[in-house]
This record gives structure tokens, C-alpha cells and sequence, in this order.
């Protein structure tokens, strides 16, 4: 029996969709033409979401992966289309998620001729990728994508798959398998009881422990909050982390550093003790003390004492480390003054964000934004979030629990991430609400795609914070003692823009008008835009704060307690002494 043949860009798309790959973001050119017909032709199993650029399409994948845990996919054509997607690409590799790039290139009969739109694009990806590969036959095109599938989920990087046009129209037998329903992870070592003992005995010994957990603790958000409620010890988390424990939970501090909250610095400032789960934070060395205890629990070997010393490495999976912490130890009978101080203070750190969020000053302040955010999220919500200030006050204020997810280009932290990864979670999840927010640096690099949005019915909530000025990149100035440079941006009406590009737009200058537009978005079938003019004032500077007038310059603790409204905010320190 002859077997059947089919065009080899064809059998490519079969293979991804045999990988769970359903739709694919990309633009169009002449040398992705082949693979173009093929989504015609598979449309039944393929579904193509045009962008209006690719940087948007490698950044709505990169966003997908991050709210799945799944491979996402996104292409280019040759030249133009392919460097316009390295940002995005760089993005999901950063934060370590899979992508799938396929790449377009001339025909081979003129590569390698200085063609129109010819160039040798390998090694442009090749340090972005985890797999990197220029198709060479027709027949091997279902191969190497099956492969590149392979090395992104083993790796969980970006694998880019470059592609001849020639190539993909030409026949093929329609018989290759691809390997997913063979391919398997997560064949994780049990940690070992002896690692077990000594991490309790250390936490026993120690006067001022923490959990810090990251995203490596995904699964385990219940096993966190169990050992944290038996051993009466605070948790705090990464940014990117934000979610997995409920934002409401008394013992949960958030996060530390810049991106962060006064909490989460005061605990990771003055434990002695740190349970490090699944984390890969670049910036403990700054936070936590140099001659603090350190457990480290993470799948990763490589990763056991990268960012810190280690006193026990614990090499297994995160629930099933916590899950042998919890079966050997014995509930705490006291809590300590460490841990009833953590708690007060993240009550007073509530008391204080609470006390702006009906603030009606013009222009307004963040905290009245997010309250309606909040009062209008749904429990399935997920929200991608923009870079810089908008950041900062998203892991504040978002008040999350873990039905709900959170997006951010956390290490790369690239500008304009957050409509893109939007339009990818939307893609990956029809039947959830979807938020984007932005400020309006990082809003103006991509709002073309809003008429994505609206091409394929996106309900999408699109929140701009408008301040006129790079406000993150402002604040680092400030910090150096230099003039603002380049750091004014001209600002635009974005919600009738959002209009004339079919979108429900708003522009907010008032609470009342804020009020009135979230209640008109409520519920809305078609894509959202509000923009909100806001007071371009910077977020509290968690990492160096100056409000403790016993311990510093009271003068120096009068201005900041002034310019940063912190009047209701107490020290640490206070806490710990009561």
C-alpha cells in the first residue's frame, strides 16, 4: 500500500498539534508562505492569530507559556520578521518557559546568494535558544519540530526552527509519530531523610526564620501554607511567585527587594534562617544576612548554593520535600515574638495601602485603580503585568488567592509585555477573565495590538496608568542624584484611541470617572481600554525606607514620611520589641 503524502509544512503543523499546540501567533512575509498555506489547510487543528508584530507574537507566546506551563508557539519570516522576535524570545528564556520560533528563510536554491531578504539567521538565535536548527530536506521538517518540542520542554527555553520556503510545499509521506504521548518529566529524587533532620533541627535552633519560596513551588502552595501554620514561620515569595499563596493568608509577606513590599524586606532583612524552595533569586545576597542559615530545596542540582551559601541542599521536588518536612516535625506549642512581630506589621502595612483606596486627589493615585481591579476580578483571573512602577504596585496591591495568575517579564523585564501576554492568555484560556496593565511607556510600544484584540473578539481588560514619564527609569535617576534625561514622554488620550480602533475606550481623570468605568467594563464581550491619568509620584521605596527616628536622622525621616504619605507606617523594629 503506497502511503500517503502530504506537503512537509503540513506534516509540521500535524506534529505540533499532536504536542497540545493548538493556535500560533505570527505576521505573514513571502518567505513563510509554505507555512502559511499549510495553516489554511489545517486550520481545523491550527489556529492562526495574526499580530501586527512579531515582537508582540514571540511576547504573547512567552506570556502563554508562563500562565500554562506549556509550550506556546510564534513565527517570523525571513530578516525583519525574525530579529523582531528576539525580544520576546529572550523573555520566555529569562523566565525559563517553552516556545516554539519557526523561523522563515528564502528557498534554498538561493541561499547562501546575497537574495533579497537572505541571510544565515542561525546564528542570530543562537544564544536565545536551547535548540537552534535550519531545516535541510522536506522530509525532515515533522522531525526537527518534533525535536525542537522535545529540547524546549526538557530545557524550558525557546527552540527555534528555521525553515526554507521551498521546503514546506513539498510532498512527504504522511506517516511520521510524533514523540508526545512518549515524552515525560518530572522523574524527581526523594529527598533524604538525613537532609530531612537537619533542615528541622535548624529551623528548631533558629530565632527568626522564614519560608521563601518561587515559582519551582508552583504545586505546592498548600504543602507552603501547612508548614508554615505547624512551625509558626512567615512565608514570603518572589514577585513572579505572587499567587501561589493567598495574598490574604496573615503569614504571607509577599516579596522583597525594589519590586516588593515593606514586609516582605523587613522579613528577609532580618531572618536568620531561610527556607529557600524553588527559587532562583538573583538578589538575596543583598537581603538576606551573609552568615544566615540556608536550606535550599530545588529539582535543580546546579542550583543548590548559586545565589547563597548552603548549610543542607535538598534535591527533590518542592511538594514532596515540604510534604517530608511535615511528616517529620512536630507542631509548634508557642509561637514567637518573630513571628507575631511579622504578622503586626503586615497589618499595619495593610492599614496603611488601605487607607488611599477611596483618595480622590487629581491626578490620582494608584490605590483607588487597583481597588476596582480587585472588586472586579473574578476568581479565575489572570493578570499580566507591564513592567517598572506598574510592577511594583501590582505585587502590592493586587489582592490575589491561587485560582488567580499573575504574568510579568520578571528577569528580562521588557517593556510592552503586558497587552501582548494578555492576547497569549486569552488564547490559552477563552473562558477566563484577562487583564492587562500597563503604564504608558510600556502601553505605547504595542497598543497596535488592541486591534488584535478586537479582530478576534479578545474581552480583554486593558488598564493603562498614565503618568506622562518613564516613571521607574525617573526614580533610579533620582536615586543617582542626576537631572531627569530622557524620561518625559508625551502623553495621549489612549482610551479614544482605543476607540478608533474598535475597543470599549475610557479615559479616567477623576474617582468618580474611575468608579463609572469599571462598572460600564463589567462584564463586557469585547476588548476594554481604560486609561487612568495618575499623579506621576513615585511608589514607596520599600528597599530604603527611612522611617524609624529612633534609629535614623529624624530630619531625614520627617521629609520621606512627608513626600511618601508613610504617616501610618511603623517600623519593624516596633514590632519586635512590643
Amino acid at each position: 500500500m503506497v502511503a500517503q503524502k502530504i506537503n512537509a509544512s503540513d506534516a509540521m503543523l500535524k506534529v505540533m498539534a499532536d504536542w497540545g499546540i493548538d493556535h500560533i501567533f505570527g505576521l505573514p512575509g513571502g518567505s513563510f508562505d509554505s507555512t502559511m498555506n499549510a495553516l489554511h489547510n489545517q486550520k481545523a487543528i491550527m489556529r492562526y492569530i495574526q499580530v501586527r508584530h512579531e515582537e508582540v507574537g514571540a511576547l504573547a507566546a512567552a506570556g502563554e507559556a508562563k500562565a500554562t506551563g506549556k509550550i506556546a508557539a510564534t513565527f517570523g519570516s525571513a530578516g525583519p520578521g525574525a530579529v523582531h522576535l528576539l525580544n520576546g524570545l529572550y523573555d520566555a528564556k529569562y523566565d525559563n518557559v517553552p516556545v516554539l520560533a519557526l523561523v522563515g528563510q528564502v528557498a534554498t536554491g538561493v541561499m547562501n546568494t546575497d537574495y533579497f531578504q537572505e541571510m544565515n539567521e542561525n546564528p542570530m538565535f543562537a544564544d536565545v535558544a536551547v535548540y537552534n536548527r535550519t531545516v535541510m530536506t522536506a522530509e525532515q521538517m515533522p522531525l526537527v519540530v518534533d525535536q525542537a518540542i522535545q529540547q524546549a520542554y526538557k530545557h524550558r527555553g525557546v527552540a527555534v526552527v528555521t525553515i526554507p520556503t521551498n521546503l514546506g510545499w513539498e510532498p512527504i509521506e504522511d506517516n511520521f509519530e510524533a514523540t508526545a504521548n512518549l515524552f515525560q518529566m518530572g522523574n524527581y529524587p526523594e529527598p533524604r531523610s538525613a537532609d530531612i533532620d537537619r533542615t528541622l533541627q535548624l529551623i528548631k535552633d533558629a530565632k527568626q526564620p522564614i519560608i521563601y519560596f518561587g515559582q519551582g513551588a508552583r504545586a505546592a502552595g498548600e504543602e507552603l501554607v501547612a508548614l508554615s501554620d505547624r512551625l509558626s514561620i512567615p512565608m514570603m515569595s518572589s514577585a513572579l511567585s505572587k499567587g501561589i499563596v493567598a495574598d490574604d493568608h496573615p503569614a504571607y509577606m509577599v516579596s522583597a527587594g525594589r519590586v516588593a513590599t515593606k514586609p516582605g524586606v523587613d522579613l528577609a532583612e532580618a531572618a536568620d534562617l531561610i527556607l529557600f524552595v524553588g527559587s532562583n533569586y538573583e538578589f538575596g545576597q543583598y537581603f538576606f544576612k551573609p552568615d544566615a542559615k540556608f536550606i535550599q530545596i530545588d529539582i535543580d542540582p546546579t542550583k543548590l548554593g548559586h545565589r547563597h551559601h548552603v548549610d543542607v541542599g535538598i534535591l527533590a521536588d518542592a511538594k514532596t520535600a515540604l510534604k517530608a518536612l511535615l511528616a517529620a516535625s512536630e507542631p509548634v506549642a508557642k509561637k514567637s515574638a518573630f513571628y507575631k512581630a511579622a504578622l503586626a506589621n503586615k497589618e499595619n502595612w495593610n492599614e496603611w495601602k488601605a487607607s488611599f483606596e477611596e483618595n480622590d486627589q487629581i491626578p490620582l493615585r494608584v490605590e483607588p485603580v487597583f481597588k476596582q481591579i480587585n472588586e472586579m476580578a473574578t476568581d479565575d483571573a489572570i493578570f499580566n503585568l507591564d513592567v517598572g512602577n506598574v510592577s511594583i504596585d501590582g505585587v502590592r496591591f493586587l489582592k490575589m488567592h491561587p485560582g488567580q495568575r499573575m504574568t510579568l517579564s520578571a528577569w528580562y523585564a521588557t517593556m510592552g509585555c503586558a497587552v501582548p501576554a494578555a492576547i497569549g492568555t486569552q488564547a490559552a484560556y477563552p473562558d477566563r477573565q484577562i487583564w492587562s496593565i500597563s503604564g504608558d511607556g510600556g502601553f505605547t510600544m504595542v497598543m497596535q495590538d488592541i486591534i488584535t484584540q478586537v479582530k478576534y473578539q479578545m474581552p480583554i481588560i486593558n488598564v493603562v496608568l498614565s503618568n506622562d514619564s518613564f516613571g521607574f527609569i525617573e526614580a533610579e535617576q533620582d536615586d543617582k542624584g542626576q537631572p531627569h534625561s530622557g524620561v518625559a514622554i508625551q502623553g495621549a488620550d489612549y482610551g479614544a484611541a482605543a476607540t478608533a480602533m474598535g475597543a470599549k475606550g475610557f479615559t479616567v481623570r477623576t474617582l468618580a470617572e474611575l468608579k463609572a468605568a469599571f462598572a460600564a467594563a463589567k462584564g463586557t464581550k469585547e476588548p476594554v481600554v481604560i486609561d487612568v491619568k495618575i499623579a506621576n509620584e513615585r511608589p514607596l521605596p520599600v528597599e530604603q525606607l527611612v522611617i524609624d527616628d529612633q534609629t535614623q536622622d529624624p530630619a531625614e525621616v520627617a521629609a520621606f514620611v512627608e513626600k511618601y504619605h508613610a504617616q501610618g507606617l511603623k517600623p519593624f523594629r516596633t514590632f519586635l520589641e512590643s
